[in-house]
């Protein structure tokens, strides 16, 4: 008795750290099976639950342990980790957070400094971004918001191929005027096979 307890013992203390574990490694004697279609095929050894598996040409896998008894499953275990990578990705890119940049302007910035800003914004846009474009006004340029408007019609004609308004500009706090911009899936697809494309003199 004391033998089997030791052995039951040493059993527990190798339960699975991995989320699943699979034929041989499974560290127990006996196991509860469930078949293919989930159906409930019993209580076997390791080995005899092995072979089942390899009837099927699959493998047998410990899917959890309840009330201190290990319940397998035989499965084609490639494929079932190949399918939960699959939905993991799914989700995680449902889940995606927007993360929000900002690029500050003031209403009498000049080209240069327009043009590097915009390729700031660019690499935000390519990331995945939401960007705030916000005008910021100073004294008497709070009453000329227009040059504010003007701004950001540049600023976005630089940015335009691959992005579009998701919220137009506001003004803000009358200092301020804020625009969104965010990636274009459609536009940048269409930039990107337009760069791949090979032109007519690599064509000739």
């Amino acid at each position: 008795m004391q033998k089997n307890n030791s052995n039951f013992a040493n059993n527990q203390s190798k339960k699975p750290k991995s989320e699943h574990v699979v034929n041989n490694d499974i560290p127990y004697k006996k196991v509860f099976v469930l078949g293919p279609e989930n159906e409930k095929i019993g209580v076997l050894t390791k080995e005899e639950a092995i072979d089942k598996a390899s009837e099927y040409k699959m493998d047998l896998v410990l899917i959890s342990i309840e009330n201190n008894k290990p319940i397998t499953r035989i499965i084609d275990y490639g494929k079932f980790k190949y399918d939960k990578k699959k939905k993991q990705k799914a989700v995680k890119e449902k889940q995606s957070v927007t993360i929000n940049r900002e690029i500050r302007l003031t209403p009498l910035i000049g080209q240069h400094d327009l043009e590097t800003k915009a390729r700031k914004a660019r690499e935000f846009i390519l990331d995945g971004n939401r960007v705030k474009v916000s005008v910021k006004f100073r004294g008497r340029e709070r009453s000329r918001t227009e040059l504010g408007e003007d701004i950001l019609n540049k600023f976005y004609i630089l940015v335009e191929d691959i992005a579009k308004v998701s919220k137009e500009a506001t003004l803000v706090n009358e200092r301020f005027l804020d625009m969104y911009i965010e990636k274009d899936k459609k536009k940048v697809e269409a930039l990107n096979k337009k760069n791949n494309e090979p032109s007519q003199e690599q064509g000739e």
